[in-house]
């Protein structure tokens, strides 16, 4: 049997210059470094400067994805941008990346699951691709949420930065079996009953206003780990592995908390957990794609190797992605 697969040719990210470190965040509200390390792991975070908007951070995310992908811009037909931060209410952040990489044609669009974004998005262009309706895909989680933050609320304040990455999708023919390079399984979840754990309280069609984010810290961890680990287990029983056989599990960067109580209960072994919620904070659907860049990078994930995807965002979303490297 052979099968069209979503794979990977390339990865890339950005960070703003600006870096806002803990100890700076304490010199201006009430709280240590102490305090937000031991509660997150975040000891810093990027800050997106003035006149540096969501679509800006992702052309740069991009750029780096096809430079790494060794292909052409001009070669993409699908971009799908994950973001709760666009630059505008419309037109979809997306044709401005579109416009920004010089491509006029194909289709782009965002997809707005909060913190699950890239999940979602991956998902959908993997659907585009499985379906024969193109061939070349862009997958972009940006964010900047220091645009929604209430910086006099310590409680979320502290916990958000800003940042995109991206990846290159093509679709390949395969045999149809988990031994395929690409998207093997993907699985995705909302349940609109949590949606006061996890909001921005404003829009245009409500308040007229763009709002800020407001949390029930305490609520979202209870959920989260339950809901991560449920979606797993269904990349587990769809594909047959487990969690001995990933090679790299890159969550959602939201809490390192939530990441180490979740690799416990799916008895993933620490080693195998790609962290990088202590240099960039909760970036939302930023988050996977900026630990995968640095992960591939580095050198860690290599060709063959399984990487499994999770998130968990406002909605509640959640969803997870198993894709062979």
């Amino acid at each position: 049997m052979t099968a069209i697969r979503s794979v990977v040719l390339g990865c890339g990210s950005y960070l703003p210059e600006r870096v806002l470190t803990n100890a700076e965040l304490a010199s201006r509200i009430d709280t240590s470094d102490d305090w937000i390390v031991q509660r997150t792991g975040i000891r810093e975070r990027h800050i997106a400067a003035d006149g540096e908007f969501t679509s800006h951070l992702a052309i740069k995310a991009a750029q780096a994805a096809l430079a790494d992908a060794g292909i052409d811009a001009q070669s993409i037909d699908l971009i799908v941008v994950a973001t709760s931060t666009p630059d505008n209410t419309f037109p979809a952040t997306a044709v401005a990346v579109q416009h920004g990489l010089g491509i006029n044609h194909g289709v782009a669009f965002d997809l707005q699951a909060v913190c699950s974004g890239f999940v979602f998005a991956l998902t959908t262009a993997d659907n585009f691709l499985r379906a024969g309706s193109h061939k070349r895909a862009l997958v972009i989680g940006a964010e900047t949420f220091s645009r929604i933050l209430d910086w006099n609320d310590r409680g979320t304040c502290v916990l958000f930065g800003d940042g995109a990455g991206a990846v290159v999708l093509e679709a390949q023919p395969g045999t149809g079996t988990t031994a395929d390079r690409g998207v093997l399984t993907t699985h995705l979840r909302s349940d609109g009953r949590h949606k006061s754990k996890l909001f921005v309280d404003g829009g245009p069609g409500s308040t007229k206003t763009v709002g800020h984010l407001r949390m029930e810290g305490r609520e979202v961890f209870k959920h989260a780990v339950g809901m991560i680990t449920d979606v797993i287990v269904d990349a587990f029983n769809a594909t047959g592995f487990n969690a001995e056989d990933i090679n790299w599990f890159i969550p959602h960067q939201a809490n390192k908390r939530i990441i180490d109580a979740s690799a416990h209960k799916l008895h993933i072994a620490p080693q195998k957990v790609v962290l990088t919620v202590d240099l960039h904070g909760n970036t939302s659907a930023a988050s996977i794609p900026l630990a995968l860049a640095v992960a591939v990078k580095d050198g860690r994930v290599k060709k063959g190797d399984l990487v499994l995807f999770e998130a968990m965002g406002g909605g509640f979303t959640w969803g997870s992605a198993l894709v062979r490297w």
